[in-house]
């Protein structure tokens, strides 16, 4: 199983959570009737051949030695578990992260979007505002493979994306952007999604604190975490499966963080929380009056924060 875990991830080159998320978003554009969020791209960028594989691995119970090229898989066992485990958290951040870029953009006109981890994210092919500038920041592999598929797919690439490979472990993101024409005198709204799951509250904030080295004159942060009930003795039993299930992946989720440590980090680097996004919040703001079987998981939050010239108290009301 380990062998064919090093198979798929070669092929890939993403992580396994974040090719689940990707078929997500694919399934859920091409069949949804209710959509949260609509990445019309994502399957064209995903492929066939990976939305197979992932469609088998879900089928087959996240068991990496059922995953057999051209094979297929049925849909009736797999989009159930999709509902109910995967979808629901990367469809609501991405349209809550990209609804308030929209009106960063507005407000602002010329912009710099950065998307750290950027994955398989289309934004830079979905955009249709030449003042946002984007800049996609990823480990090097992952960034190189998905070069390769923009050029396979024959994708133009628009004069207002960078590519800026980081390995974020031997590189900070200030130093990597500032290697690139980013502009600390435009506003800039960054957005780190998918990532504190799996980091400790300390490396999380190393990541808010080279943000704010770098001196930006206007910026917002958008990120989503798992709360400190996560881990708890009487969490829902869906997030308790869910953490069962990335940790089989190989991935297995670290910390379950507290509103307000979360707003003490970022406050100690000079960012506030504007706007805190609840589970009950986001289930209404997204969830209410479905037909599938899509609720807001019972411990994700998201966050939407920023950041302040001058240090100051730790959060709006």
């Amino acid at each position: 199983v380990l062998f064919e875990r090093k198979i798929f991830m070669i092929d890939t080159q993403e992580s396994v959570t974040a090719k689940l998320c990707s078929f997500a978003r694919a399934y859920h554009s091409n069949y949804s009737r209710q959509k949260i969020f609509d990445d019309y791209l994502a399957y064209d960028i995903m492929g066939i051949d990976e939305y197979r594989e992932v469609g088998q691995l879900i089928e087959n119970n996240f068991n990496f030695d059922s995953i057999g090229k051209n094979a297929h898989f049925k849909p009736s066992r797999v989009y159930p578990i999709l509902d109910k485990y995967i979808s629901p958290i990367p469809l609501s951040r991405i349209a809550y992260a990209e609804t308030k870029l929209s009106d960063f953009a507005e407000k602002y006109g010329r912009c710099q979007y950065v998307i750290c981890g950027a994955g398989m994210d289309t934004f830079a092919f979905r955009n249709t505002n030449p003042n946002i500038k984007v800049f996609e920041l990823d480990h090097p592999d992952t960034q190189r493979y998905k070069l390769k598929k923009i050029e396979k797919l024959e994708w133009n690439i628009p004069q207002n994306v960078r590519y800026v490979p980081i390995d974020f472990s031997k590189t900070s993101l200030d130093k990597a952007l500032l290697k690139t024409e980013f502009d600390s005198k435009i506003p800039t709204f960054f957005s780190i999604l998918g990532v504190t799951y799996y980091l400790t509250l300390s490396v999380f904030e190393q990541t808010v604190k080279s943000i704010a080295s770098l001196n930006l004159d206007k910026a917002k942060l958008v990120f989503d975490y798992p709360d400190e009930t996560t881990f708890s003795g009487n969490t829902a039993s869906r997030v308790r499966e869910l953490s069962q299930i990335t940790a089989k992946l190989g991935e297995p989720m670290a910390h379950g963080y507290h509103y307000d440590e979360l707003a003490r980090a970022l406050a100690d680097n000079r960012f506030r929380i504007a706007e805190h996004m609840s589970p009950r919040a986001i289930q209404k703001r997204y969830f209410s009056k479905r037909s599938d079987n899509q609720y807001a998981f019972e411990n994700i939050h998201f966050i939407l924060a920023d950041y302040r010239q001058k240090q100051g108290g730790t959060h709006y009301e």
